[in-house]
Order: C-alpha cells, then structure tokens, then sequence
C-alpha cells in the first residue's frame, strides 16, 4: 500500500435485504474493519437529520 490508496471491501453476504427478517444498520452501531499491520479504522453509525 501507499499513502492515497483506497480500500474497498465491498458488501459482504448476510446482511441488509438478505437476512430474514432484513437488518440494517443503525445509530450507536460499529463498524471496524482492520489490517493486520497497518490497524483498525473504526466508525460509529450516526442517524443524519432528513
């Protein structure tokens, strides 16, 4: 890697539509994703005013 590359992952399977009943993300949830080597980006899940 180098500084200015972007890592896509993509949507891994199980989740939104997919499950039943669906299940989608929603405020207060996290998501991390991590590189062994590199480390762990971590974002919370924040509900945006309509």
């Amino acid at each position: 890697l180098v500084p200015g590359d972007i890592i896509a992952t993509g949507t891994p399977p199980g989740i939104g539509n997919a499950r039943k009943p669906p299940e989608f993300l929603k405020p207060g949830d996290v998501m991390e994703t991590e590189i062994v080597g590199l480390g762990t980006l971590r974002n919370v899940i924040q509900a945006v005013p309509a």
